[in-house]
């Protein structure tokens, strides 16, 4: 095997787990889960490459324009000409991303997130939707039964995120823990990105976590029987209940500490996983 590409590289570096779960894809698919996740790290990086929104919703149109405006267009960029060429390949439904650049509008603000519905909504649209397009560059026959799967395993891995980076979002005075879960732990998004009301808090990543968990159980009953060909699209989810359980693990702090877990265990997880698959 040559030496990794630019698109590899750039996602081995921001995005490790996803990079692994590509790597058990076979060869001749690889590249084009490189472009299609370099894509998703640039877009969810132009939050820390701006000091305003403005800034940040001019890049992502001129984005929603290039990928319209087909392969040619894209000359000169890297991720945005290897991803044409993707989407053209392998039919990917352009649709799709225009609804993930249009949910990941949301970044750039630091308004509340309204509701577990929304929240639910903006996973389906960002995380769910990638797997969902990996799948489809895999194995297109196959992708579209799993499509549910790819919803619930989406949504897992994207609230698991969220909750590891739960210090990182706070210190920028972000949060996307939904108001309607604060509310009924007893606190309010001024006072959780403050931290403020610790308890009341503590009860809120709780609740989150146990929704994220909830999908993760749902997700691993839908992909039950899954066909080897899809499995790589859907590894980068087989982490959550990892993290999810460090989250919850004595002596961490997910208010202050962003939750890892070792190497070993990325790997072990991703190895049974794309083995045995989910049954």
């Amino acid at each position: 095997m040559g030496e990794p590409s630019s698109l590899a590289e750039a996602v081995r570096r921001d995005d490790p787990d996803r990079y692994l779960s590509a790597l058990y894809a076979p060869e001749a698919r690889r590249e084009a889960l490189f472009a299609l996740y370099a894509f998703n790290v640039e877009i969810a990086s132009v939050r820390d490459r701006i000091h305003e929104p403005l800034p940040g919703e001019i890049r992502l149109q001129w984005w929603r324009d290039i990928l319209a405006a087909g392969k040619g267009a894209a000359a000169g960029h890297p991720v945005a000409e290897a991803l044409s060429g993707v989407i053209e390949r392998s039919r990917l439904p352009l649709a799709t991303f225009q609804n993930y650049l249009d949910a990941r509008i949301f970044d750039l603000y630091d308004d509340p997130m309204p509701s577990r519905n929304d929240l639910e909504g903006y996973c389906g649209e960002t995380a769910s939707a990638i797997i969902q397009l990996a799948a489809l560059i895999l194995d297109p026959e196959a992708a579209p039964e799993f499509a549910e799967a790819a919803g619930h395993a989406g949504c897992a891995q994207a609230m698991a995120g969220l909750l590891r980076l739960l210090p990182m979002h706070r210190a920028r005075g972000q949060c996307f823990m939904p108001e309607d879960i604060l509310a009924a732990a007893g606190t309010s998004r001024d006072e959780f990105v403050a931290g403020e009301n610790r308890d009341a808090a503590m009860r809120a990543v709780v609740a989150l976590s146990a929704l994220a968990g909830e999908h993760l159980a749902r997700f691993e009953k839908a992909a039950n029987g899954m066909p080897v060909s899809l499995r790589p699209a859907f590894l980068p989810a087989s982490l959550a209940g990892a993290y999810l359980a460090r989250i919850s693990a004595r002596g961490v702090d997910p208010l202050t500490q962003i939750a890892d877990i070792s190497p070993l265990r990325r790997h072990w997880t991703l190895l049974r996983r794309a083995l045995l698959g989910w049954r």
